[in-house]
């Protein structure tokens, strides 16, 4: 048993666990469990992964659902998928067409699974899955930004009183564009776990990051999308510093450890 199922969640609280990179599981008061974009592949040469060892054995850690933000392989991971399928068959998930149509292709079992878009709202058990765009279909022309190759979704999950925002991988002027802001702000989070990078250009810088924070109103920033990658690992004290003094406060989870969140 994996210590995230034994972790007490008082009412109006919500369990978090980093996992590395933007792989998160969020525990509601009543046990549910739901893990956002599983990756956690066995085969880690040195020289592209930050940790020796995978951060989950699947089989460990029961899960009731899983959200997927996009079908790329870090956030949509056949290899987790399917170990964690193999040792929970009532695992249910939600995401995109194409990462849905990856795990139907794959032979999972298509009954279990939910197709959403921006706009749509999930029902999971006692809690509920708002979407958002992390990166417009139609991408940005006026910033140089192309279309993206598959739909890019962000979540705001509420589960019971508090609301979390996932960003999945936005775009890099996501915080310039009231469009992308405004439906993630109306829906009130409390806390996001923002994807970032100091210097690569397809994620927001961090002080755009920053921006991103305070125009949603967040009360909590966790920086994400890190401690995985060589290529794409950062100091998320740097990251913490580009936050303004009066607010939103940063949240520093450490690899692979959980806490309990109450706004």
């Amino acid at each position: 048993m994996h210590p995230f199922e034994d972790l007490r969640v008082p009412d109006g609280s919500v369990g978090i666990h980093w996992f590395g990179q933007s792989s998160f599981g969020l525990k509601h008061p009543d046990g549910t469990v739901i893990q956002v974009d599983p990756y956690y592949p066995r085969e880690r040469p040195a020289d592209r992964f930050v940790h020796a060892r995978p951060p989950l054995d699947e089989g460990t850690l029961k899960t009731d659902y899983v959200l997927l933000t996009h079908n790329h392989g870090d956030h949509t991971c056949l290899e987790s998928l399917e170990r964690l399928a193999a040792a929970f068959p009532g695992v249910r998930y939600v995401g995109p067409v194409e990462s849905i149509d990856a795990l139907k292709e794959a032979g999972f079992d298509a009954g279990r699974m939910t197709v959403v878009t921006a706009g749509d709202t999930a029902e999971m058990g006692s809690s509920k899955a708002h979407t958002v765009w992390a990166k417009p279909p139609e991408g940005l022309p006026g910033d140089g930004i192309d279309p993206p190759d598959v739909q890019h979704l962000g979540f705001v999950v509420e589960m019971d009183q508090v609301r979390v925002y996932i960003s999945g991988d936005p775009v890099n002027t996501f915080g310039n564009h009231e469009s992308l802001l405004a439906p993630v702000r109306n829906l009130r989070p409390h806390i996001g776990f923002l994807t970032n990078h100091p210097n690569e250009g397809e994620f927001p810088f961090f002080d755009g990051s920053a921006r991103i924070a305070g125009s949603l109103g967040l009360k909590t920033a966790v920086p994400a999308h890190y401690g995985c990658f060589v290529a794409r690992d950062y100091d998320p004290g740097e990251w913490a510093s580009h936050l303004p003094e009066d607010g939103p406060e940063p949240l520093i989870i450490p690899y692979n450890q959980s806490t309990v969140y109450s706004p």
